[in-house]
């Protein structure tokens, strides 16, 4: 009979329905028969496409006795993280205090009152290599919990404590008394950048050994440096280097998916062969934004139509048919009983060179020798981290350019981009028959918010590779922007909900939904110059600012403060595979400020306030926040506008936008006066843009700062000159 979850929308904890373990989702319920029953808490946090979090559900959750041993002396709870991500922080700051280490599934046995005594991550349903298996672990709690409760508790008390101290959210002396961010910025900049220069691989790109993550804001950190720098300066031309070089050795590797498009999650190896296989959006949508910003600041095509990938990859694969995009792919697949049967990470990816020489007949050795497809395999020993490829098996990787390959198998280059084509084609579709991975197709905010900025900054791109795709990656982003706001918003709280699946969820929003879906509808506007997105992205920022501000210490907390089940209100001070909120509002708060004008000076002021709440970070490891350092770049910066009056429409108004989309450069915000509503409502907010108009009757843009203007243009070529000169 299935247990509480049943009744649930999330896909992870529908996963657990039919587990012999009794388990309740995260909730008053939960909490009120602990209680009563007095009996410690057993938290399971994980997410619908974690491969540990697979292998723990069959060997221990399945397990009867085990089941049998959670359901009599703990009250079991799961969480989805990606449902709850409040939850997941606080316990993960416990474990990974704890531990040393964190990730999913994560483990954590908590006192009735929900402060945790012990955790761990994953564990085995044996004893194992002198680590304790759950039966083990479960017996000595349960003991500890009959004959030594108070000891337990007191542990429990001062993790509590601890996570407090760790986590004090009290700026106000150091907001007061610290040297002026001029002063200490420019420092912070070099050691982050030196960080990244020492611990760049230029044999493989990226930072470090293994396993390597494509850690998104360290590239926008990078692009940032080039254009303070100079992409002429030595700095700024190693900047761009490490930053190129990194986007092509993931697009080569096996980390990219070169058939479907995309990137899966991380390289167990330095080369960037062998990845996990799952696939999230929150990647995709980075990695894109990464890719347009190498074309941008480089002017290699290559990294377009990697990014065209990407997006053909997500509206095919990742979005709702209402417009919403959905979350994630799984690792693991059934295999054919070919190759063992079963379910294996990798199955729906990986080839045998018989395979491929079935699908391509004699283009298959052209094909093989540009993605080094072997028939002993081509993935080396040690390197599948759970034993279940099988023997044989090849992951794609590109190792030369298809130049290369062309000339040893004496191609003209059109030809083998034609072959190559073809034959991908086809393993395509071969591919498309194998049974897929398992989609979690829940939608979150969060992650709409960046697709929606990657769509939206695609689809104003100078890049030839994306020119076609222009108008089709732009709906996409506005048919995102219309679901989110349609389903998961509401208008007369000016309240965003977490997920949408069946429905919306029980769960409103985060500090990082607000934060993130903010940069898109900035961006959205950018694109578009509707005056509803920044409206909208106003209202919202308001919101966020009511629920998460930290008035005392600046910044941003997680969660909200009604919510009394989060037992410490955590800020989020590390960039990680997801920024910071705070680092992303910081931003999104100068970029308002310098859009709203004269409106804007108190987001100014909370945006420093921002930064300042996460000074004792940045300066002690910069390298820990490089989204915040760009959000300290732009502080720094002057404020500038470029304002673009005339009819959004006409040829002669994008003939302009397409020149301030196509300039790298110096910080600066871009509006239309478009003599209508739009800007009538600019111009409350910012009266100097009111007498802004078009000159003779064309479309004009006028460079401002500190609300004084340029002398207009109204050619593209002489907008170009005067971009290029930072002017």
């Amino acid at each position: 009979m299935p247990n509480a979850l049943a009744a649930e929308k999330s896909p992870y904890l529908r996963q657990h329905a039919d587990n012999p373990v009794n388990w309740l989702p995260w909730g008053d319920a939960a909490f009120a028969r602990a209680r009563a029953e007095d009996k410690p808490v057993f938290l399971s946090i994980g997410y619908s496409t974690c491969h540990w979090c697979h292998v723990m559900a069959r060997e221990c959750f399945e397990n009867a006795a085990i089941a049998e041993q959670l359901n009599t002396h703990f009250i079991p709870i799961k969480v989805d993280r990606e449902e709850r991500p409040d939850v997941d922080k606080v316990y993960m700051a416990y474990v990974q205090a704890l531990t040393g280490h964190g990730g999913w599934p994560l483990s954590a046995w908590l006192t009735p009152d929900l402060k945790p005594f012990y955790g761990g991550t994953y564990f085995p349903p044996v004893d194992r290599h002198g680590r304790p298996g759950l039966p083990t672990l479960l017996n000595a709690i349960a003991k500890g919990w009959a004959n030594d409760r108070d000891r337990l508790v007191a542990e429990g008390e001062r993790a509590l404590a601890s996570l407090a101290e760790n986590h004090r959210s009290g700026t106000t002396e150091s907001f007061h008394s610290a040297p002026p961010l001029h002063e200490t910025a420019g420092d912070a900049f070099e050691r982050a950048y030196l960080h990244l220069y020492e611990s760049f691989d230029a044999s493989h790109g990226g930072f470090g050994g293994a396993p390597k993550f494509p850690r998104a804001s360290n590239l926008d950190f990078l692009f940032r440096v080039a254009v303070l720098q100079g992409p002429a300066s030595e700095t700024g031309r190693s900047a761009l280097e490490m930053a190129d070089a990194t986007l092509r050795h993931m697009t080569m590797g096996g980390l990219h998916d070169h058939l479907g498009g995309g990137f899966h999650r991380y390289s167990v190896d330095e080369t960037w062969l062998v990845p996990h296989f799952e696939k999230m959006l929150y990647d995709q949508a980075q990695i894109a934004i990464n890719l347009l910003d190498a074309r941008l600041h480089t002017g290699e095509e290559r990294h377009a139509w990697t990014a065209r990938g990407v997006f053909d990859y997500v509206l095919r694969d990742l979005t709702h048919p209402a417009g919403g995009f959905l979350s994630a792919e799984d690792a693991d697949s059934d295999r054919d009983p070919g190759d063992g049967g079963g379910h294996a990470e990798g199955a729906f990816y990986l080839w045998t060179y018989a395979q491929l020489a079935a699908a391509l007949g004699p283009d298959a050795a052209f094909v093989s020798a540009h993605f080094n497809v072997r028939a002993e395999g081509n993935i080396p020993p040690g390197l599948d981290p759970h034993g279940e490829f099988g023997p044989g098996q090849n992951i794609l990787h590109q190792i030369r350019p298809l130049a290369e390959t062309a000339a040893a198998h004496h191609l003209t280059p059109a030809a083998a981009v034609e072959r190559l084509a073809a034959a991908l084609d086809r393993l395509r579709a071969i591919r498309a028959s194998r049974p897929r991975p398992h989609l979690d197709d829940k939608i979150i905010t969060a992650w709409n918010g960046l697709m929606i900025s990657a769509l939206a900054r695609a689809a104003v791109s100078p890049a030839e590779a994306l020119a076609d795709k222009s108008p089709f990656l732009l709906d996409a982003a506005l048919r995102a922007a219309r679901f989110i706001e349609r389903e998961l918003y509401d208008a007369p709280r000016s309240t965003l909900y977490r997920t949408w699946r069946e429905g919306r969820g029980a769960s409103e929003a985060f500090a990082e939904d607000y934060a993130y879906l903010i940069t898109g509808l900035l961006d959205l506007y950018e694109a578009t110059f509707d005056i509803h997105w920044l409206q909208w992205a106003e209202r919202l920022q308001t919101t966020l600012d009511t629920l998460f501000w930290d008035e005392t210490g600046g910044g941003y907390f997680n969660s909200r403060a009604d919510d009394t089940s989060i037992i410490i209100r955590l800020k989020e001070d590390y960039d990680g595979a997801e920024p910071s909120p705070n680092s992303i509002a910081a931003s999104n708060l100068l970029r308002l400020a310098s859009l709203l004008g004269d409106a804007g000076a108190p987001l100014h002021t909370r945006a420093l306030r921002t930064i300042e709440a996460l000074r004792s970070q940045w300066t002690r490891a910069p390298y820990a926040l490089p989204a915040l350092l760009c959000a300290l770049e732009r502080a720094l910066a002057e404020p500038a506008q470029l304002v673009l009056a005339g009819d959004p429409a006409s040829p002669a108004f994008r003939a302009l936008a397409a020149i301030a989309h196509a300039t790298p450069g110096p910080r600066r915000a871009l509006l239309a006066a478009d003599g209508g509503s739009g800007q009538a409502w600019l111009a409350t907010r910012a009266p100097w843009l009111a007498d802004l108009r078009p000159v003779d009757g064309q479309a004009t843009a006028y460079l401002c700062e500190h609300h004084t203007c340029q002398a207009p243009v109204t050619d593209p070529a002489a907008l170009s000159i005067l971009l290029a000169n930072g002017s």
